[in-house]
């Protein structure tokens, strides 16, 4: 095994509840630079107890992610062979050091690993995608306000190492307001950029702003390089769920099927569909689609998935939909199939004790 030296960066403000389990996830590295953008809790004195840890502290005006980012790359030691960028959120499983150096060659310029976004009330991962923030010292920075994204100025050569695996823990007491301002200047910056519009439209629909989230999301699709089926999904499903907030249900439907056939292979689509259904109390249809989102056995890697639609959730409306259709001994099967995933929701055991002593008293 090549030894490399390996240097974690990394930018926090008012991280004091990460700090030290972030550190004992990356002190396998050879190095850590954390550059503080202004922390005002105990961050700053918690990193400088960390004997790895390089403190340096700068306040990024106007704030930018990438310009952070950037600034935190500098602070890197130019003999470093491997950086490796993370949050303070974020949690390596042990042992992904070795793996590293197992995986990488002298040619190598870029890794790509596994990524648990999200998890669900048991601790199983929810939302995982691939992500490829390590890479080589030099020929390489970040460009975008918000969502930032690592781009090289030399031809990549880069691996998939599946074996490290990072966690994503975020604190959902943090604001991130700033959000919608950098993406509406990405996209003010490059009207190019697929990913950001579409970024941008979702987060207008985050924000209720349901014409603005239409109108760009519809740009999105028409960009020559919107060309990932799993985004353009997405979007159309956004577009979908607008119209229904506004109580345009015909509008509704017809993108929640345009999403469908964009992407027939992900059961995101069907489920909206049979949600949207379920929710107007239209029982058959409802079923129809959440059935056939059933049919859908493989979960992609992406981060377009909806934990929803792989947890005891799409079980519940199957069961609610099924009992209303007067299908009672389905709507038991389906009732148990979600206490399966979740047997602590009080709603759903009621529901099962309602199907139950329904189908007795059927039977007597």
């Amino acid at each position: 095994m090549t030894k490399y030296k390996i240097t974690v960066y990394a930018i926090a403000k008012n991280e004091e509840i990460n700090v030290l389990k972030w550190y004992d996830s990356m002190k396998e590295a050879d190095e850590i630079v954390v550059l503080d953008t202004g922390s005002t809790d105990k961050t700053l004195s918690l990193l400088k107890k960390c004997p790895k840890i390089k403190v340096y502290c700068e306040q990024i005006k106007p704030w930018r992610f990438d310009v952070a980012r950037n600034k935190s790359l500098s602070y890197v030691s130019s003999d470093t062979d491997i950086c490796v960028c993370t949050d303070l959120d974020e949690r390596f499983k042990k042992g992904w050091r070795k793996i590293l150096e197992d995986n990488w060659h002298h040619d190598t310029t870029r890794a790509r690993y596994l990524y648990n976004w999200s998890f669900d009330s048991y601790g199983n991962p929810g939302t995982t995608f691939y992500l490829n923030k390590i890479h080589t010292r030099n020929n390489y920075s970040w460009v975008n306000a918000v969502h930032e994204i690592l781009v090289s100025s030399q031809e990549e050569k880069e691996i998939i190492i599946p074996g490290i695996v990072l966690n994503h823990y975020q604190d959902f007491t943090k604001k991130r307001s700033s959000y919608l301002p950098l993406l509406e200047l990405s996209v003010r910056e490059d009207p190019s950029n697929d990913r950001n519009t579409h970024y941008l439209g979702r987060e207008y629909m985050y924000y209720k702003m349901w014409d603005k989230a239409i109108d760009t999301l519809h740009k999105h699709l028409e960009l020559p390089s919107a060309t990932w089926k799993d985004e353009r999904c997405a979007s159309m499903r956004y577009i979908g769920y607008s119209y229904y907030q506004k109580n345009y249900l015909e509008e509704a439907v017809m993108w929640y099927k345009k999403a469908i056939k964009e992407a027939p292979y992900l059961r995101e689509p069907y489920f909206d569909l049979g949600y949207l259904y379920y929710s107007i109390n239209n029982y058959s249809e409802s079923e129809k689609y959440l059935k056939q989102a059933l049919k859908i056995k493989e979960k992609t890697i992406s981060y377009i998935n909806e934990e929803r639609a792989w947890n005891e959730t799409i079980y519940d409306l199957l069961s609610i939909a099924c009992y209303y259709n007067n299908k009672f001994k389905e709507s038991l099967r389906y009732i148990k199939k979600a206490l399966k995933i979740n047997n602590q929701d009080k709603r759903l055991q009621e529901n099962y004790q309602i199907i139950s002593n329904y189908l007795k008293k059927d039977i007597n």
